[in-house]
């Protein structure tokens, strides 16, 4: 374990227990990320067209494996970082003394993305200090979402801005690696077929709202306050239940996870995934095995509030309309504005450290959920600037 207090911060940030809506509202549980942090952000080139070309289970794949490799580094040093899945990419703030390692494990794994997948990933980082010295602000809470999951909650656009500086052209101020680093991809797991919407749900939304800089706590509070009156509970919406779970059972299905995890996709491996596949299938008919599959949906990561909301839930056409008025009517207002993509189904991937406790599982609508959501946006504001 460091002894840098500040490679500490995350750590031993103090959960919060307050509903959601409360705690946007509300300054007190929120900290100012440390200066001598650093943002570093995945991102794949192009990924609505790789979706549009039906790769939309690639290009989850290929930012949860980021995901991975990032957090394995971290265990490794003994640090809990916070952390955000984002369909096509992931963001992460990190303590600067682990930067270096993770920009050198994120330069191997980006080699092999173009040559397993020809897929552009784009990787940058940009230190806390520099966007505070931008004129932008980068506030954090931890949220205790469950018993066995807490979230980190962002305030402020600081992340807003350092992704506008990755995928940007007229400055970089991005940090690269002059190491090479492995990429440790162990715990990666992507063995679940697409998830049908749950028996008593008719579809899958998923959502992206950006609120405005000013009262930007009120406006994200008055959203998820809005969702919650629609949609009911939190668990009433989540879009993975146990009953529709299927494993993977074909190499094609696979063999994605195979040329990530190993570069390679030989037979053997994949014999041994599936020997894997088959102890998996008789593993959840154990007592331990439905815990697991009960937590897996309790550390289904389907919400993340990375500044903005991004979230994928199930429930009815009239819920899903009465939802989408509601946020026009915002969005004519100049609160916010939003993209949303709907859906039979959701995908899922997973990084699994051990069955038990330390699980987390990354959640995207199929079809390209969020990728699809955030397209909806940026022409949202390309006719905006038009006018």
């Amino acid at each position: 374990m460091s002894n840098n207090k500040s490679d500490l911060f995350y750590a031993e940030l103090e959960q919060s227990s307050l509903p959601l809506a409360e705690l946007f509202s509300s300054d007190s549980p929120f900290s100012t990320v440390p200066n001598d942090w650093d943002i570093i952000l995945t991102d794949i080139k192009n990924s609505t067209a790789a979706v549009s070309e039906g790769k939309h289970q690639t290009v989850n794949l290929i930012a949860t494996c980021t995901i991975v490799i990032v957090l394995n580094i971290a265990f490794g040093k003994e640090m809990d970082i916070p952390f955000f899945f984002g369909g096509d990419g992931a963001t992460f703030i990190v303590p600067s003394s682990i930067s270096g390692d993770i920009m050198g494990a994120l330069g191997s794994f980006r080699a092999s993305t173009k040559a397993n997948f020809n897929l552009d990933l784009r990787i940058g980082a940009i230190s806390v200090g520099d966007i505070y010295a931008a004129g932008f602000k980068l506030q954090i809470a931890k949220h205790s979402r469950s018993s066995v999951f807490s979230m980190p909650v962002i305030l402020g656009n600081g992340l807003s801005y350092a992704e506008e500086q990755l995928k940007g052209t007229a400055c970089n101020p991005f940090k690269a690696s002059s190491t090479t680093v492995e990429a440790d991809l162990t715990g990666m797991e992507c063995r679940w077929d697409q998830i049908p919407v749950p028996i008593d749900q008719e579809e899958v939304l998923t959502l992206l709202v950006i609120g405005k800089t000013e009262n930007q706590g009120t406006i994200l509070s008055k959203v998820i306050a809005g969702i919650d009156a629609i949609y009911d509970s939190d668990k009433q919406r989540r879009p993975i239940s146990t009953k529709k779970l299927k494993l993977k059972s074909t190499y094609n299905r696979l063999r994605s996870e195979l040329l990530a995890k190993y570069n390679k996709g030989r037979l053997f491996l994949y014999l041994v995934n599936g020997i894997s596949g088959l102890l998996a299938y008789f593993y959840f008919m154990t007592s331990s095995g439905k815990r697991y599959l009960s937590d897996l949906v309790e550390m289904s990561d389907n919400l993340v509030l990375d500044g903005r909301i991004n979230t994928v839930i199930s429930g009815t056409r009239a819920q899903r309309i009465q939802l989408i008025e509601a946020l026009d009517k915002l969005e004519s207002e100049g609160e916010i504005v939003f993209g949303a993509h709907i859906s039979t189904s959701s995908i899922m991937s997973c990084y699994v450290r051990d069955m038990k406790n330390a699980h987390i599982h990354f959640v995207d609508g199929s079809q390209g959920g969020y990728t699809m959501a955030a397209r909806e946006i940026k022409t949202k504001n390309q006719k905006a600037h038009q006018i």
